[in-house]
């Protein structure tokens, strides 16, 4: 009866797994930082409250007349003003969206590479597990051939 043959040890082959964060992070221009930190600031609620607090304030004081009217309404100025905001503001916040998703490319593509290492390593663990299927199996054929009787509880493997 052939001996059963188990396979060699796995050898790890593969690089290590890179951290996004430190990839992404490292690369970053001052223009880039910039841009995502505006697109931080613009998109919290902070801001929000803040920019609506700052726009019924101008509304009041122009309508009420406590201070010199520099702007009646129909609030041109405030118009004007927050045209060059959106201006300003849209662009920055789509590059800070653009390399949002650059990042998430990389991200995408580390996370390919780690299901291939863990594919990889899972395909190793089922073939050690066959072996040692095919070993049990072995060991237990000779064992019957030594004239031992197999324990009733124990079911061959594929039985029911």
């Amino acid at each position: 009866m052939k001996m059963p043959r188990f396979p060699e040890p796995f050898l790890h082959r593969h690089p290590p797994i890179q951290n996004v964060n430190e990839l992404v992070q490292e690369r970053l221009t001052l223009g880039q930082k910039t841009a995502d930190s505006v697109a931080r600031v613009m998109g919290s609620w902070q801001f929000i409250i803040i920019q609506s607090i700052v726009l019924i304030g101008w509304t009041v004081l122009n309508v009420v007349a406590w201070v010199h009217h520099w702007d009646p309404y129909p609030f041109i100025l405030m118009n004007l003003v927050l045209s060059l905001q959106a201006a300003y503001a849209a662009p920055v916040i789509m590059m800070s969206q653009n390399r949002q998703a650059a990042r998430d490319r990389v991200e995408a593509h580390n996370d390919f590479l780690v299901n291939l290492k863990a594919e990889e390593e899972i395909r190793v663990v089922i073939e050690h597990l066959e072996a040692q299927n095919r070993a049990l199996a072995h060991i237990h054929a000779r064992v019957e051939d030594l004239g031992g009787t197999p324990d009733p509880d124990v079911s061959e493997p594929g039985s029911k």
